[in-house]
């Protein structure tokens, strides 16, 4: 059950999706998520109303094709099992939306099973 935040900046709708459809792919290719569990925050940002900041941290120049790719799952997965998913995220991020792989930004936040509720007020997981 992973929930998806992408901030991606001057995206329109397509390459939204596109970036979507990118993570997901990657999520259910590399750590086995069921093919209907989506969940996805879907974020452009135009530059001027609202934007992103970024640096050339770790050497990595990044510039205004950067998109931040935040994902909340349960814990349990391995370190290989993650380095695989932000190869392949960056991989079909290209393959998908154009975006160079140097701008793809991602973080994965671990929790527990009692920290979702997935509707009506029940921890299901629990």
């Amino acid at each position: 059950m992973p929930f998806v935040r992408i901030d991606a900046l001057r995206a329109g709708p397509d390459r939204l999706d596109a970036l979507g459809r990118a993570v997901h792919d990657a999520l259910v290719e590399t750590i086995g998520i069921p093919p209907d569990d989506r969940f996805q925050v879907l974020v452009g940002h135009d530059g001027t109303n609202s934007t992103l900041r970024y640096g050339d941290y770790l050497g990595v120049h990044r510039d205004d094709g950067i998109v931040y790719v935040a994902i909340t799952m349960r814990s349990g997965r391995t370190p290989a099992q993650k380095q695989a998913l932000y190869r392949r995220i960056a991989e079909l991020g290209e393959q998908y939306a154009a975006t160079e792989p140097r701008n793809m930004f991602i973080t994965v936040t671990e929790n527990h099973s009692t920290d979702w509720s997935l509707g009506n007020g029940i921890a299901q997981y629990v």
